[in-house]
């Protein structure tokens, strides 16, 4: 039984598989890339805290500097919503659909799309009771956090899978500083 085991590891291993949860490891084919969401949007933090995790990628904060940028069409911050799933026997709410949803394009800096519009759709049900309103508003900010963090996972192996069609630019080795004393340049 062992040397079964040990067999299907090997193999597995040998054609590629990995488990979908296994580190989120993606080499981005970008060595700059912006996000095109608000800096305070939790997505993206969670976004940009995954790419600079790679090693390979720096998130610049203008699209300018960027080899790619990721233009974010609908907002899922400002598009998530909750919807009467089903119904008791006295017409209240059993439970809900959370929906957690964004459309999001890739571009390269000349404006070519790398990446069509891409819509990801997430939604997870809940079982509502309202003599336990504070659990339950606390378990749908858990789910809504759960969606987001699968959200980013799936924008980071679309954003993988990209084959620019162009050279990118060299990264800087390290980031640059600018001291608080050097004089603003005017233009």
């Amino acid at each position: 039984m062992p040397a079964l085991a040990l067999t299907l590891a090997l193999t597995l291993s040998a054609c590629g598989f990995h488990l979908r949860g296994d580190g989120g490891s993606y080499t981005l084919p970008f060595p700059t890339i912006y996000v095109g969401l608000p800096k305070a949007s939790p997505l993206a933090v969670d976004l940009k805290r995954n790419i600079r995790a790679n090693g390979a990628t720096e998130v610049v904060d203008d699209p300018k500097l960027a080899d790619a940028s990721i233009i974010v069409l609908t907002d899922p911050d400002k598009t998530r919503t909750k919807t009467i799933l089903s119904l008791n026997g006295n017409g209240r709410v059993r439970q809900y659909l959370l929906i957690y949803q964004i459309l999001f394009k890739v571009v390269d800096q000349q404006g070519n799309e790398l990446l069509a519009p891409t819509a990801l759709n997430l939604n997870r049900p809940i079982d509502f009771d309202e003599t336990q309103l504070l659990a339950k508003e606390r378990e749908e900010a858990v789910l809504y956090k759960d969606m987001q963090t699968d959200l980013v996972q799936q924008m980071m192996r679309r954003l993988a899978a990209i084959k620019p069609k162009v050279a990118m630019s060299l990264a800087p080795d390290h980031p640059v500083v600018v001291p608080p004393s050097a004089p603003a340049l005017k233009q």
